[in-house]
């Protein structure tokens, strides 16, 4: 999953969806990050919904939709898919629009003073002052996200152009997604249970 539906599935805090953005930022041990509590059990939500997303079935076969030429990066094409089908459906999803949802994370990113690692906070500057989270609603904010993407991978990965890959298997990926999500938030709500139960 992406960097929405990160925070879309993070407990509501400040410090949580901190946490929840950080996963892919915070190398090795988490305890060792020196985070307080509650953003050290977001990272490691974080990372949970990575291993649960990688080996569900649905996911798999959204991967295996993509195009040979493309399959390599299957994985990241797939995570910012779903971030815009959850964007584009999103009073589905959430009681608050978008808007107003988006304002508040960004609100919350700018107040924080935690330390992070300066790809973060250089990541996180652009998601705030670019509105990356109401761009996802659009193929064409998927199209220049996929081309922010490709300058930072290497010069010869086919993302650039990639947006084909949802627009020619739109209908298909969409309702894949929407199998997957209730899976997804099922197995996030119990990992939250349990942990609030054993603390």
């Amino acid at each position: 999953m992406n960097f929405l539906a990160h925070v879309y599935l993070s407990p509501p805090t400040a410090d949580a969806r901190l946490g929840s953005l950080l996963g892919d930022f915070v190398k090795g041990p988490v305890d060792a990050a020196g985070y307080n509590a509650e953003i050290t059990a977001a990272i490691r939500l974080h990372r949970a919904i990575d291993t649960f997303t990688d080996a569900h079935p649905v996911v798999l076969a959204s991967k295996a939709r993509i195009s040979p030429a493309r399959r390599r990066y299957a994985g990241i094409l797939v995570d910012i898919f779903y971030d815009h089908f959850l964007a584009s459906g999103w009073d589905d999803h959430h009681d608050a629009p978008l808007e107003h949802f988006s304002v508040e994370v960004y609100a919350e990113l700018r107040m924080h003073r935690h330390p992070v690692p300066e790809r973060f906070a250089a990541m996180a500057a652009h998601l705030v002052d670019d509105d990356w989270f109401g761009t996802y609603r659009s193929i064409g904010g998927i199209d220049t996200t996929l081309a922010r993407m490709s300058r930072r991978l290497r010069p010869d990965a086919p993302i650039r152009d990639a947006v084909i890959e949802l627009e020619e298997n739109y209908d298909a990926l969409r309702e894949d997604f929407r199998a997957f999500i209730p899976d997804l938030r099922a197995a996030v709500a119990a990992r939250i249970a349990a942990s609030a139960r054993e603390n």
